[in-house]
């Protein structure tokens, strides 16, 4: 006896308005432009505006994300030399939000669910992998390219 071939399911449509698919989205558009507007305006560069980094203050080490908000301030201003020179690893999630984010509003527009596959726990683990040798590598010698 031949097991059953598993026959993907019919997309099925959301109900509801335009507005009313987009308002999630666009919730998170104004947040995240809200963010930037906010580090655009208050420069991370000036001492006393934002808090240090604790992991920096208390043993001099980089973490992965020292340099996110000057990162932010600089790609809130345009200048991406800048922002990859703060944080390179930043500016690559920040591309990856704005790409996901895309896909999400893309989706919601059209009516279509929004809900991607869910990670798995081999790719928590590559991202903690990439975010361990960012940190490494940056505190080294070799890699001070990479320290904001």
């Amino acid at each position: 006896m031949s097991e059953p071939v598993a026959r993907p399911r019919p997309e099925a449509p959301l109900h509801g308005g335009l507005p009313r698919r987009l308002a999630a989205p666009l919730g998170a558009l104004a947040a995240a432009t809200s963010a930037f507007g906010l580090l655009g305006a208050v420069d991370p560069n000036e001492p006393g505006h934002y808090p240090v980094c604790p992991l920096l203050h208390l043993t001099g080490l980089f973490c992965p994300a020292c340099g996110g908000l000057r990162s932010a301030h600089a790609v809130a201003h345009g200048d991406l030399g800048a922002a990859l020179g703060a944080n390179a690893l930043a500016v690559a999630g920040y591309a990856a939000c704005a790409v996901f984010w895309a896909v999400w509003a893309s989706r919601a527009a059209r009516g279509r669910r929004t809900a991607g596959p869910r990670p798995r726990a081999v790719h928590w683990w590559a991202l903690g992998g990439l975010l361990l040798v960012f940190t490494v590598v940056r505190n080294l010698p070799f890699g001070s390219g990479l320290a904001p």
